[in-house]
């Protein structure tokens, strides 16, 4: 019984180590195989139509964000308080 804690517990351990290497790795993969997609020109078509929809994308929340923080700045919730400098 103590071996099947023991042994569990080694698990437990060994998990976040795995999950990081498996990420890791995963991550390389996913690089290496964008590479070869890329060189590809019907791959690299994709990929740029993937990049502009991103970039599209990022731009609408830049922009959105900017609006919020214009409004809530001309509300005036974001002034600081009454600060008094002598």
């Amino acid at each position: 019984m103590d071996e099947d804690r023991e042994a569990r517990g080694r698990d437990e351990e060994e998990a976040p180590v795995k999950n990081v290497l498996l990420f890791v790795l995963g991550t390389a993969a996913g690089f290496v195989l964008a590479h070869l997609v890329n060189k590809d020109p019907r791959g690299h078509e994709v990929l740029a139509e993937i990049d502009a929809r991103i970039s599209e994308f990022t731009d609408l929340i830049g922009d959105a964000y900017r609006d919020q923080q214009a409004r809530f700045t001309d509300d005036g919730a974001l002034e600081p308080a009454d600060s008094t400098k002598d």
